[in-house]
């Protein structure tokens, strides 16, 4: 049995599917979830995992856990180490943890791989770069003005899918050979905020404009909806990129036999939503 975490998410949702057509036991976990969200034949699991004591009944039968934590863990002070320690009383035996490229480069604090490194547990971490569906937040205005409004329109950083992310966790919950790895997941090439415009332009058959937003601007914007300390690693790694944050990861390639998807193709299987 594996348990996901964040299964109603963009990463999640996939993941669970993936799992379920390769035939494995599957129980969803969510703060908000019900049998219409997953497939037929997956356990639901409504949970908090920054409430650990809850979450006995969600990790119970498993033996493997993908590891998703959010913005509201952390707000709420949710300590991996505990969730960590649930699982492991619970019987399982492997964890892959969704972490941050940004930990790597050292922008992220490492807490919550350590607590996974130090379970005793088999682990592998993946360390995904900027998500290709952050393109939701332009929703809105691409709908109604055909315009996308963000800063550092030139800084060209290589996005994942997150229906990537999902299936280098399925590979890796699935098979041996991942044990104490860290991949690094990025899409197969750099893509600017400018250039993510041209792509829903022709995703959309129509043009779609580029304003360029301050970092002040932005940043407001993003205080409504990200922790300070979020908002701010956020525009250092889109305004000043390393250059191992610039680079394209061979990890996705390397654990699907396939390179990742671009952001044009992201943008034209998720059309409908900008229309």
């Amino acid at each position: 049995m594996i348990v996901v975490t964040g299964a109603t998410g963009n990463v999640g949702r996939r993941l669970v599917d993936t799992l379920v057509a390769a035939g494995e036991g599957v129980t969803a976990v969510s703060r908000k979830i019900s049998a219409a969200d997953v497939p037929d034949g997956v356990r639901t699991v409504q949970a908090d995992l920054a409430v650990p004591d809850g979450l006995t009944r969600a990790f119970d039968g498993a033996d493997r856990l993908f590891l998703l934590t959010s913005g509201d863990f952390l707000a709420a002070g949710g300590d991996v180490a505990e969730v960590v320690s649930a699982a492991r009383e619970a019987g399982v035996r492997r964890i892959v943890l969704l972490s941050s490229q940004g930990v790597g480069s050292g922008r992220h604090a490492p807490a919550f791989e350590e607590a996974v490194k130090a379970s005793g547990l088999e682990w592998t971490v993946l360390r995904p770069g900027g998500f290709a569906s952050n393109a939701f937040q332009w929703a809105r205005s691409v709908r109604a003005e055909r315009m996308i409004a963000v800063p550092f329109g030139d800084v060209a950083l290589p996005v994942i899918d997150p229906a990537d992310i999902a299936d280098v966790a399925a590979a890796v919950l699935r098979e041996s050979g991942h044990e104490g790895r860290s991949y690094v997941l990025t899409g197969p090439e750099p893509i600017s905020p400018r250039g993510q415009a041209a792509a829903f332009a022709e995703a959309l058959g129509e043009p779609v404009r580029f304003a360029e937003l301050t970092e002040g601007q932005a940043r407001t914007a993003m205080l409504e909806f990200m922790p300070p300390v979020v908002v701010e690693a956020t525009l250092a790694i889109l305004g000043s990129p390393t250059d191992d944050e610039k680079q394209v990861s061979p990890d996705v390639e390397r654990v699907l036999g396939r390179p990742g998807r671009t952001f044009g193709e992201w943008a034209a299987r998720n059309a409908a939503a900008f229309e």
